[in-house]
């Protein structure tokens, strides 16, 4: 983004944290309401706004696969809602120009609705929290919580709900957070380390909502269907004796031109194995490189490269890996030289410091073209929102409050809950002005739309990915 004013922001030093007692925090956290009052961040304007969103879309094409940037746009143009996700960009570049608390922390960077979900600890337990950290960097926690909140506004509107249920949604995801983080700010910094939100507590705490708990019943079966040896017989089919991953272009395919460049992935191995704890490389010595393919995934990643790795051990145990290409930040002013020499490593170190648990598999490397990679196993009982199935506002409104809960432990844990509990408060003065923001962003959103839309009729985006541009691939 363009905007200075983040490297503004106040750091607040470890050595500080240490000669404060909790409440001297919070009082600190109340005190900074003074230069930044509660109510301040309601607003939005387009004259806060310092860069023109479709160069920003533009510009954040550069180096991803030519063949696969108008799937990207494709998607996009389905919706507000979808334009959003894969757009953000756009929103961080605008929330350099907003009010800020000065507390700074590690924070997701893409932090919407479907970026929480659920997935298997490496105790193979399920729990719900944020999945994904491809933006993650240091920076406003307000970032984090105003993200969420807008998507959940364009989220309503897109299933049809009322104007309160709207609001509900918006302000059930912050209150949600507020009520949570002063909760979190009671506990010791052990305790915040080691809280996990469990399927079971999910459970408990909506055991009087019929509908909130078959939905967690059925999430649950869902995810135990959603890994290695599940997934094989569906991604997977027999060629010559071996097992081969089924080719589904545009969106799953082998780089047929010059195979050996892709496949290259084993003269990594070395380079990612070194990321991973020594116990978990000796795993990952048990299992050899048995295919390897391009997978497009999700919206604001389609274009960069993705790959999907299938291991066999004892010639029989599957594993599919993904690596996924790490690039810089969105939270990052793009102009000059990154604070992080490896976004791979960024990505991981974001990821592990605010997730209550991470992939065993998680790791980093750096391919000779000089790109950054990141690790992780592909699914491993990964279940997510489904959209479609959402009829209720009630039910929306549920999962707002499992995403504000598990926000609040993220920052928790990654942060400091007392300062950020104190600048909160009790009331609901935040929750309000949160309302009012995600309200109107959401309404600059479908303007932004409007305008995306106009340049796709227009011609100057492709909504089709062109087939001989899909070979423009190299690791």
């Amino acid at each position: 983004m363009k905007s200075k004013k983040t490297s503004e922001i106040t750091i607040l030093s470890h050595m500080e944290n240490k000669t404060l007692t909790r409440e001297e925090k919070i009082q600190q956290g109340k005190a900074l309401r003074e230069k930044c009052p509660r109510s301040k961040h309601a607003v939005w304007s387009t004259s806060l706004r310092t860069c023109d969103p479709i160069q920003l879309l533009e510009e954040s094409n550069m180096d991803r696969i030519p063949g696969l940037v108008g799937i990207r746009y494709q998607r996009m143009s389905e919706s507000p809602f979808k334009f959003f996700r894969g757009s953000s960009v756009i929103q961080a570049s605008d929330l350099a120009n907003s009010p800020a608390s000065s507390i700074t922390i590690q924070v997701c960077g893409d932090c919407h609705l479907l970026n929480f979900g659920g997935f298997a600890t490496p105790e193979r337990s399920l729990v719900f929290d944020i999945n994904d950290f491809d933006e993650t960097f240091p920076g406003p926690w307000e970032w984090d919580i105003k993200r969420l909140a807008v998507s959940f506004v364009l989220a309503a509107r897109e299933l049809g709900f009322s104007k309160d249920n709207v609001e509900d949604a918006a302000r059930q995801v912050t209150f949600s957070y507020r009520t949570r983080m002063l909760e979190f700010t009671q506990m010791s910094i052990l305790d915040r380390w080691y809280e996990k939100i469990t399927v079971e507590k999910l459970e408990d705490y909506f055991k009087k909502d019929k509908d909130a708990e078959i939905r967690l019943k059925k999430a649950e079966v869902r995810a135990i269907s959603r890994t290695s040896e599940t997934l094989f017989p569906k991604l997977t089919s027999g060629v010559k004796g071996h097992p081969r991953i089924k080719d589904e272009p545009p969106l799953l395919y082998h780089y047929y031109k010059d195979i050996k460049n892709v496949e290259g992935f084993g003269k990594y191995a070395n380079a990612y194995k070194t990321s991973l704890q020594e116990d978990r490389r000796i795993l990952l010595d048990r299992y050899q490189v048995e295919d390897i393919s391009i997978k497009v995934v999700g919206i604001g990643s389609v274009g960069t490269r993705c790959i999907v790795v299938l291991l066999y051990a004892d010639g029989s145990e599957p594993l599919f890996l993904q690596i996924k290409e790490a690039r810089r930040s969105v939270l990052e002013n793009p102009d000059g030289k990154s604070r992080y020499e490896h976004q791979g490593y960024r990505i991981v170190h974001g990821q592990r410091l605010m997730q209550s648990a991470s992939d065993i598999f998680l790791g980093w490397f750096r391919s000779d073209s000089g790109h950054d990679y990141y690790v992780r196993q592909l699914h491993d009982m990964k279940v997510t929102l489904n959209m479609e199935n959402v009829r209720k506002p009630r039910l929306l409104s549920d999962y707002a409050e499992m995403c504000g809960w598990a926000l609040a432990r993220a920052h928790s844990k990654a942060g400091d809950a007392s300062r950020i509990s104190g600048y909160l408060g009790s009331k609901e003065n935040f929750d309000d002005a949160l309302v009012q923001y995600s309200t109107a962003y959401a309404d600059q959103v479908e303007k932004d739309f409007k305008v995306f839309k106009a340049a796709i009729q227009s011609g100057k985006f492709k909504t089709k990915s062109d087939k001989e541009e899909l070979l423009e691939f190299y690791i």
